[in-house]
């Protein structure tokens, strides 16, 4: 499952640097100071690191508490009355708040053609960090993250639990082919690190009908990895990996080629942190697999690395995103039908210094020109997007879309926790929930056929651990004492 615990809740502004701090105790000369203005100066420090980003996205408030931090992590390369001029030109262009984004039109009740279904075995609070439906009616696997009680749960077609099996790392991305099974573990605790203790471990069967024993690790001292794609990248038949060790301060993207005997060599792609998600795609259809990558820290976008063959990769930026804009997911597909893949881009991590609810999160698709050129031709408004599956869920010929967001607006519309975008043709969709989506707090997804029947279904992962800033709405308490772990969306359309 190249799906990813979008955990890279960070709880720090996403707007780092990676400059290396100098020696605070080195005595150090102070910049000559700038004839320039404070907007100049903006415009050339802050976007060597990412890009730009306008005053008017936040409030004087936030930017007070976004400024020491900016400050900090750009070193000792400005004058102090150049970084005053900064200042000054963000917190006087700033307005005084930020009013939240209203919706234009209700959001419509009910899912026609899929049906609610609750487990009815729970982990309370439920902390789900993955989910990933089973083919052929094989029922459903999902994991709890308790620490160093980590739970990896395999349910039943009737959601009842078959059995469980603890582990010692917290498993986010499942990947099953064959008989072999793989977990990607983050490491000990899925909040923000630098420690290189995650892991790419293997599953072996037991010997008995009820399941899997740890095996041997196939990939070890991983960053924070969060997701994992995979695929014959050097066209020797052997399935390698793609790693995305999104880290913190540090991280990288790197594909492992599988040399054949069981282990892997590491190739590096890019030396910082943030990569999120991966799709091994060829992309100019000359046989070479290629990697569109998903970058969510610092200088955020989308990258296509270009197979050169021999296992070298040139580097192509697609697309490139504002640090605010909380970059969770992407995937690709094709909806003008026009032969060439387009992008489908979620953002919506609101978890930073500025846990504002902010307009430009929610789904975009970029539509692809077939030279690998993309240009936004959709958005749907959507407070705290955190990921979208896209699939053909009603069987009509045409893409839909199915979302989930963490951090939506519980006070005003809790029923975007979830969106089920129904295509109408020609980028137009209408949108749809159901009346149980605030339930549970949705942070993982999957789409598969669960029952067999030739149509997708949806299983929904909450995590609880993070309750709404300032809830007023009693959510929180029901979720701890009551919320399901995972909940299922049967597609009835077959």
């Amino acid at each position: 499952m190249r799906q990813l615990l979008p955990l890279c809740i960070s709880l720090f502004f996403l707007i780092s640097c990676n400059v290396k701090k100098q020696n605070e105790t080195a005595e150090l000369k102070e910049p000559p100071v700038s004839t320039q203005s404070g907007r100049e100066l903006a415009a050339t420090h802050c976007s060597r690191c990412h890009a730009f980003i306008p005053p008017a996205l936040l409030g004087k408030s936030n930017w007070k508490k976004v400024l020491p931090d900016m400050h900090e992590r750009m070193g000792p390369i400005l004058a102090k009355a150049d970084w005053q001029k900064i200042e000054q030109y963000f917190l006087t262009n700033a307005p005084d708040s930020i009013a939240p984004p209203i919706r234009t039109s209700k959001i419509r009740m009910g899912l026609k053609h899929f049906k609610y279904r609750e487990t009815s075995f729970s982990h309370r609070p439920a902390m789900t960090s993955m989910v990933k439906i089973l083919p052929d009616n094989r029922g459903i696997v999902y994991s709890d993250a308790k620490g160093k009680s980590n739970v990896l749960t395999f349910l039943k077609p009737d959601l009842s639990e078959n059995y469980s099996m603890r582990l010692e790392s917290t498993p986010i991305d499942f990947f099953e082919k064959g008989e072999a099974l793989y977990l990607t573990m983050i490491g000990n605790g899925i909040f923000p690190t630098d420690a290189r203790d995650g892991a790419l471990q293997r599953l072996v069967k037991n010997g008995s009908e009820k399941g899997f024993k740890s095996g041997n690790i196939a990939i070890s001292n991983l960053q924070r990895p969060v997701s994992m794609a995979y695929g014959d990248l050097n066209k020797d038949g052997f399935e390698d990996v793609v790693a995305c060790e999104f880290g913190n301060e540090t991280g990288q993207l790197a594909w492992f080629e599988n040399n054949g005997r069981g282990g892997y060599d590491k190739r590096i792609l890019r030396e910082k942190p943030g990569a999120i998600t991966a799709i091994i795609k060829d992309a100019n259809k000359d046989g070479l697999m290629d990697i569109y990558v998903l970058m969510a820290q610092a200088d955020e976008g989308i990258f296509l690395y270009m197979n050169q063959g021999a296992g070298k990769f040139e580097e192509k930026r697609l697309l490139s995103f504002m640090p605010l804009n909380g970059s969770q997911h992407m995937e690709l597909a094709d909806f003008n039908k026009d032969g060439f893949d387009d992008i489908v881009y979620v953002c919506g991590d609101n978890a930073d210094k500025t846990p504002i609810l902010k307009n430009y999160h929610g789904i975009y698709i970029f539509l692809n020109d077939g030279k690998s050129g993309f240009k936004q031709s959709y958005f749907y408004q959507m407070n705290g997007a955190y990921k979208a599956m896209v699939r053909d869920y009603d069987l009509d010929g045409d893409p839909d879309i199915a979302a989930i967001s963490f951090f939506p607006d519980y006070a005003r519309y809790p029923e975007e926790s979830f969106i089920y975008l129904k295509n109408k043709g020609s980028l137009k969709f209408e949108d749809y929930s159901f009346p149980e989506s605030p339930k549970g707090r949705w942070i993982v997804m999957d789409a598969g056929d669960m029952d067999a029947d030739g149509d997708a279904d949806l299983v929904l992962g909450s995590f609880v651990h993070f309750l709404p800033l300032g809830d007023k709405t009693g959510l929180g308490k029901k979720w701890v004492l009551e919320g399901p772990s995972v909940i299922v969306l049967e597609n009835t359309i077959r």
